[in-house]
């Protein structure tokens, strides 16, 4: 029974109930538009937040079903990334929370919370603590520390969170959930926000102010430009004869794709693009090079490699991005960077404009009227873009035997999504052949985590973007060594009937970091799934005989396998049917067929002294591409 106090304004609820109560009233807001700011909850359940958390959110369905669903997970880190990629969706607009017992539940959730900071992306993490009061210590799974009483294995939290606090005592909660929601709704500084949550204190009684509970909408800025900057900005790019825009995630997070369309077209700068801003324009417009860096287009890169201003709309600028620091190689190169948080603005020593990228790419396309690029220049990025897709084509057509190369199944499966569907991958060698390859034609289509490019993403992620966008059939790509490392959340998708269509492509091991290991020197080794010989000693027997795709069947997926190419598009159109839950198609790749060449490069150190030769040409060959690293002081 939830008591009342009619006269002071007060009612007595848990914790873990107050808490609940209060996530289900927020409400975030931008351009007018409200959303609820957290759609659901993720969680599993243990002595830790059994009987808080578990106890409040069957309260809240019982009392007011619908005001915060509770979704049933499998692996408390695939749960995080499950509700990440939603946020990411949903333009960090809202998001989900997870809930999770102390000890071994809650350190799962400290992989998926690095990768939310890392990518700038929402996610409220409530993870059960040790007990308070300290009146059975050391409780179930608590982490005893020498050092103080008042640590707990929670503290791990603490380097990867965006926002983190203990509530030690009920009167604390108020202040914690209200710093929470800060931070989850600043563009500038949003990432993973811990509260975690001790089992006791989460079944505490306390009196609550009843406005705590009432609809509260919190207000996602948009900064506009300061003038001074602003002016600065456009002094820069006015000067320039080969400008570049480098548009990352931050575009289509502020929603800025349109007016981004607008800028390039006026001003004739050509576009190219990180992988958390792919899509920002669709693959098939005259301005758009495509990826850019270590794994982007030649194009791209070739205009890269002579600009003399890059201007960066919502990008870290990467590694990957800047092929550690090669990429931009005029001597005398500026960079202009437009983004909310000032750490990235100020990067490469750019001309920074700390502002939102939709309101700043107008001021500069007012503030750039009347001027452009040359038409030669605007002529030369058209014709660079067209010879990459012509590459791009042949990559989808190779018709390699006995089977398909990767190239083709990517292209394959482009040309089954329809344009609003969403592709989705994290790690191995997909993402870098999607950044190239994958042809683009929406600005929520691509869906790749390359912040933290964690393997097992593919498929919680690929949960967590369908229940944000239900309209949309989901593309989970996915090697087999990312398959291994988390599969679970299937289960999720088939006790939800919710429909992502899985491709499993096999390769037999790890083909990306196969591929780097012949490149410094180290000839694939433990990159291979191969029985151990008994003769050698080493891992270089016959194949391994497992069977991704009866595993995904033992789960409740229905599955679909395809030896050819051919096969792989009836399969795939097959898939694309209506479904009431999830189907995966088992397909296998020749993962010695590399997708064509970015003619660009990545800093991976190799061994500076070695007996193997392979490893000490490697090395020569990294000491010539080292030459060129830029400090951009």
């Amino acid at each position: 029974m939830i008591v009342t106090l009619e006269g002071a304004g007060l009612v007595r609820l848990t914790v873990a109930q107050a808490l609940v109560r209060f996530l289900a009233a927020q409400r975030s807001e931008r351009d007018g538009v409200r959303h609820k700011l957290f759609a659901g909850c993720f969680g599993i359940f243990g002595h830790g937040n059994v009987a808080g958390i578990g106890q409040a959110l069957l309260e809240a369905e019982l009392r007011t079903p619908g005001a915060l669903p509770y979704y049933q997970a499998r692996n408390e880190q695939g749960m995080v990334h499950a509700s990440t990629a939603f946020a990411r969706m949903r333009n960090r607009l809202s998001t989900l929370a997870c809930t999770s017992s102390i000890g071994p539940g809650a350190t799962n959730m400290v992989t998926g919370a690095a990768l939310a900071t890392i990518n700038r992306l929402p996610v409220l993490l409530l993870p059960g603590d040790v007990f308070a009061t300290r009146v059975a210590s050391p409780v179930l799974q608590e982490l005893e520390d020498p050092r103080g009483y008042d640590v707990s294995v929670n503290d791990a939290f603490r380097p990867v969170s965006a926002f983190f606090d203990r509530v030690w005592r009920p009167e604390q909660l108020s202040s914690a959930l209200l710093g929470a929601m800060r931070v989850l709704t600043d563009p500038a500084t949003t990432g993973a926000v811990t509260l975690a949550l001790p089992q006791d204190v989460q079944a505490e009684a306390h009196d609550w102010p009843v406005e705590l509970f009432a609809e509260r909408v919190w207000h996602v800025r948009r900064p506009v430009p300061e003038p001074a900057a602003l002016i600065r900005a456009l002094d820069v790019i006015r000067a320039a004869r080969r400008p570049m825009v480098v548009a990352g995630g931050g575009v289509i997070y502020a929603e800025a794709t349109e007016q981004l369309r607008v800028f390039a077209e006026a001003t004739g700068i050509p576009v190219a693009e990180t992988q958390a801003g792919k899509g920002s324009l669709r693959y098939d417009h005259p301005l758009a090079l495509g990826a850019v860096g270590s794994t982007g287009t030649t194009a791209a890169n070739r205009i890269a490699r002579q600009a003399d201003v890059v201007i960066g709309i919502g990008t870290r600028y990467s590694d990957f991005t800047t092929a550690s620091r090669t990429a931009f190689a005029h001597p005398g190169v500026r960079f202009v960077n437009v983004n909310v948080a000032t750490l990235d603005a100020v990067k490469h020593a750019g001309v920074g404009v700390v502002a939102d990228a939709r309101e700043t790419l107008r001021a500069l396309t007012e503030g750039l009227s009347g001027w452009s690029v040359a038409d030669s220049y605007r002529e030369l990025a058209g014709r660079l873009a067209a010879e990459w897709d012509g590459t791009v084509q042949r990559a989808y057509a190779l018709r390699h035997t006995p089977v398909p190369a990767q190239s083709e199944v990517i292209g394959v499966v482009n040309e089954v999504a329809d344009p609003r569907d969403v592709v989705v991958c994290a790690a191995g060698s997909m993402p870098g052949d999607l950044h190239k390859l994958w042809r683009t034609r929406d600005p929520k289509g691509y869906h790749v985590e390359y912040g933290y490019s964690c393997m097992g993403y593919e498929i919680a992620g690929g949960l967590g973007a369908k229940i944000a966008a239900p309209d949309r059939d989901v593309f989970v790509m996915v090697g087999d060594g990312s398959y291994l490392m988390m599969a679970q959340e299937l289960v999720t998708a088939v006790q939800e009937g919710i429909k992502i269509i899985v491709v499993l492509v096999q390769n037999q091991g790890f083909a990306s970091i196969g591929a780097l290991s012949d490149a410094v020197g180290a000839q694939r080794f433990g990159t291979r799934y191969r029985y151990r010989d008994p003769d050698s000693g080493r891992l270089d027997g016959d194949v391994l005989p497992v069977d991704l795709a009866g595993n995904a069947a033992s789960l409740g997926v229905e599955v679909l396998r395809a030896r050819t190419i051919d096969e792989f598009r009836d399969a795939l159109r097959q898939a694309k049917g209506p479904r009431s839950g999830p189907v995966l198609v088992h397909v296998e790749t020749d993962p010695l067929v590399p997708a064509p060449s970015s003619e660009s490069w990545w800093d991976v150190p190799v061994a500076e002294v070695a007996e193997l030769d392979s490893t000490r040409q490697a090395r020569k060959s990294y000491e010539a591409n080292k030459v060129n690293q830029r400090p951009f002081l």
